[in-house]
């Protein structure tokens, strides 16, 4: 595991290099970004963002969303993959926002992963991305791959790793490493051929070094 000194100079060093790191997903309104999450799952931000303008030029309430049919929504949403399970969720989640929650996103990652289809991963990009409010580390894949590249932890298990996270990273750093570690992984770290002999942080990294 690194020191909060190193954890605190690598996240400084990226944001020097991705000054303009920010959420690669369009929206507009909390629910917005809650189904945009929801889509995202197994599937690249640039394919949903290709699927949601249609979708939300129609349907862009936790109503609409909870009374439009199955079948439409399927078929609205097919591009982005898995699309039979997302649409169960996305409307049961309506459903369920507007029985519970008045139909207002909630505010805390308790409520939100109360919610069909929102994990603790969703939970976390819906507090930082809507709420500017973040709690943790979404660790999807890129995340993943570079906290056990880098040697933030050893662990395979997403919230084993984001937990790893939490006690090297201080809590004002979270809203920037949320979104430094997908560009990092995106366009430097990446599963296949990384770049490593560019990276700006590979005196950091135990597989640059190998």
């Amino acid at each position: 595991m690194k020191s909060k000194k190193e954890a605190i100079e690598i996240i400084k060093i990226l944001k020097t290099y991705y000054p303009d790191a920010t959420c690669s997903l369009d929206f507009t309104t909390p629910f917005e970004i809650m189904i945009a999450v929801m889509l995202s799952a197994q599937c690249t931000d640039e394919r949903v963002n290709k699927t949601t303008p249609d979708l939300f030029k129609q349907y862009n309430t936790p109503q609409a969303l909870a009374e439009i049919s199955i079948k439409e929504l399927e078929t609205l949403i097919h591009p982005c993959g898995f699309y039979k399970n997302k649409a169960k969720n996305i409307k049961a989640c309506s459903q369920k926002l507007l029985e519970n929650f008045k139909g207002v996103v909630p505010e805390t990652m308790e409520e939100l992963q109360s919610l069909p289809g929102i994990g603790r991963k969703s939970a976390n990009v819906i507090m930082l991305e809507a709420f500017h409010n973040p709690q943790g580390i979404a660790v999807d894949t890129h995340a993943k791959r570079i906290a056990n590249k880098m040697g933030f932890s050893k662990q395979t298990n997403p919230e084993k790793i984001e937990q790893d996270l939490l006690k090297q990273i201080p809590k004002e750093y979270y809203y920037d490493v949320n979104h430094l570690f997908v560009w990092h992984g995106r366009n430097i770290c990446s599963a296949r051929n990384p770049k490593c002999t560019i990276c700006p942080v590979n005196q950091y990294c135990r597989e640059a070094k190998k």
